[in-house]
């Protein structure tokens, strides 16, 4: 087919016309820092830490319940709060009554915050998973939810204690399942005991935050890493009324900011 040179100069003409300047985009923002100041805590029962002590590390938090009344969170924060783990649900029907008031205010003062799931040996984990799927808001810039397994010896309807095997196959569907809703894979909540009861370790590839009051946790848990340390329960932090435990980050500012980054959505 031939066309005349007129033609196709219009037909130039035309598409140039058409064709609009590329706009560029605006830079992507780098996520805003959390803050993070030197904690100022003491302690109701202090441990006279031998090697290592929590004084090591620069990123301290808190975890706290029903039990601890309303807190100040500025005065918290500006005091070394720099992360908040509240309980969330227990077992397949139980919602702590704290956890929304927690979860709201520590969300306002712009505390990184997560959720935790207290877990109960008589009942299915899956069900436990859609409770505190159901309760537990998939919030963004939330830190991981967290699976807290301990012997409960003093429930007083369950006093069953599952072979090792079935505990970290009923862990694995529980983690499974909140990975798949929330986008983040959980963290693993363990006490001594129960660690080395079940051979928690075996669980590969999940971060662990390990309860761990009279000793540094390479030396109570050897060979396990760690990305927090529940360091005591009887903590006394300004902001806060009563007890409360205290927690450490595995590492520097730096790495935690890094850490915030990669896990908060």
């Amino acid at each position: 087919m031939r066309f005349s040179i007129g033609f196709l100069a219009l037909a130039l003409l035309l598409s140039a016309c058409g064709q609009r300047a590329a706009v560029p985009h605006p830079p992507r923002q780098a996520p805003a820092q959390a803050v993070t100041n030197a904690p100022r805590f003491s302690d109701a029962k202090p441990h006279e830490w031998v090697g290592r002590s929590p004084d090591h590390y620069a990123v301290h938090g808190i975890d706290a319940s029903r039990w601890q009344a309303e807190v100040d969170w500025p005065t918290a924060q500006a005091n070394g709060v720099s992360f908040a783990y509240f309980k969330a649900t227990e077992g397949g029907d139980i919602i702590d009554p704290g956890f929304e008031s927690h979860w709201n205010a520590a969300g306002r003062a712009g505390v990184p915050r997560g959720a935790y799931h207290f877990y109960y040996f008589c009942r299915p984990a899956i069900e436990q998973a859609r409770w505190f799927i159901r309760n537990v808001p998939r919030s963004k810039g939330a830190l991981p939810p967290v699976l807290d397994m301990e012997w409960n010896a003093h429930s007083p309807t369950c006093t069953k204690r599952p072979d090792a095997a079935h505990v970290r196959h009923e862990a694995q569907v529980f983690l499974d399942a909140l990975e798949r809703h929330y986008g983040q894979r959980p963290i693993i909540y363990v006490t001594v005991d129960f660690y080395q009861h079940n051979e928690m370790q075996r669980l590969q590839g999940y971060e662990f935050w390990l309860r761990s009051v009279a000793g540094h946790p390479s030396e109570i848990y050897p060979g396990q890493a760690w990305s927090f340390w529940q360091y005591s329960g009887t903590g006394l932090v300004p902001g806060f009324q009563g007890k409360v435990d205290l927690n450490a980050f595995a590492g520097s500012r730096g790495d935690w900011q890094t850490w915030l980054a990669r896990r908060q959505r």
